[in-house]
């Protein structure tokens, strides 16, 4: 104690060293690692992402993106078009003597040819209570949780393609069926992936997966807490953000900015864009449609869009 007080006070006499700690702190750790290496960089966790879709699984977790709840398709006809379809499944829970008709053989079938399905028998009043009493028919399948992109690894993705970054935003899409049917057009005409909120919007269960019509496996669907800094942040990375609106200035087809990158940011049905992101879009542009329509949903809206943007892009 007293050593400690000369120190603190100025005086000669013992001094507390670093044991050689700073020295060492100060020597250099080698070269940096190449940005694929680096764990939590963008471009490892877009470099993973790639890798995982060639192999036919989804998107590895990653920051921000976080997942959704697992979910139970109910129903043998359900059951049979969600296994037909390709949508990721863990278990498939078989009501015990259950009448074997031929939907049952075939989701059986299904499940043995797709591997990697548990099969599960259980007595009735096991689904009954899995189901919430639900007609579930004597079938059951449990689908897993959605494992969400960051919206950064959509930007990283398109750039390690060495393309300029095609992305869709929806704001306040809540219709899953919808989302599946954007994720089908984005990866139809050559985008890198959808950006949905975290909440008030459809997430990725299994009816969007059955409406992309297998086209989620390949393409990335990112989580963001807020829609609008996801935005600002892609405006920051030289990206420009167009909303489709109504009332837009122009029309689509005389937006230059469909050659570069770009986020596509579409709304509702009904409310459109809300107001704190249509005021963060650098354009707000609209569809013509000499019919007479009020609005398009938001699956066709991306889709003559998107059309568009690949038809500039060649």
């Amino acid at each position: 104690m007293a050593a400690n007080n000369r120190r603190m006070s100025g005086k000669k006499g013992a001094q507390v060293g670093s044991g050689g700690q700073r020295r060492r702190g100060l020597e250099g750790k080698g070269p940096t690692p190449p940005a694929e290496m680096r764990k939590g960089h963008a471009k490892q966790r877009a470099a993973q992402a790639k890798v995982r879709r060639a192999q036919g699984g989804r998107p590895q977790q990653r920051r921000g993106g976080g997942r959704s709840t697992s979910e139970l398709v109910v129903g043998r006809n359900p059951v049979v078009e969600a296994l037909r379809e390709g949508v990721p499944a863990t278990m498939l829970y078989v009501q015990q003597f259950i009448d074997n008709d031929e939907r049952v053989r075939e989701a059986l079938q299904l499940a043995a040819e797709r591997g990697g399905i548990n099969l599960m028998e259980a007595p009735r009043p096991e689904l009954d209570r899995m189901t919430n009493g639900l007609n579930h028919q004597g079938l059951v399948l449990q689908v897993p949780p959605y494992e969400y992109a960051h919206p950064e690894d959509l930007v990283a993705g398109a750039h390690d393609e060495g393309e300029d970054p095609l992305i869709v935003a929806l704001d306040g899409v809540t219709d899953p069926r919808n989302l599946g049917a954007v994720v089908r057009s984005v990866s139809a005409f050559g985008g890198h992936g959808v950006v949905v909120p975290e909440r008030r919007a459809a997430g990725m269960t299994a009816g969007a997966w059955k409406t992309s019509a297998g086209a989620a496996a390949r393409t990335p669907v990112a989580r963001a807490t807020n829609l609008t800094r996801a935005l600002e942040a892609y405006k920051k990375a030289g990206i420009t953000v167009v909303g489709l609106a109504a009332d837009g200035e122009a029309e689509i087809g005389e937006l230059a900015a469909l050659d570069g990158p770009v986020v596509i940011v579409v709304g509702s049905e009904g409310k459109g864009l809300s107001r704190l992101v249509g005021e963060t879009c650098d354009h707000r542009v609209r569809i013509p449609m000499p019919g007479g329509a009020e609005s398009l949903n938001a699956g066709v809206a991306a889709g003559i869009v998107l059309y568009e943007a690949a038809r500039r892009r060649g």
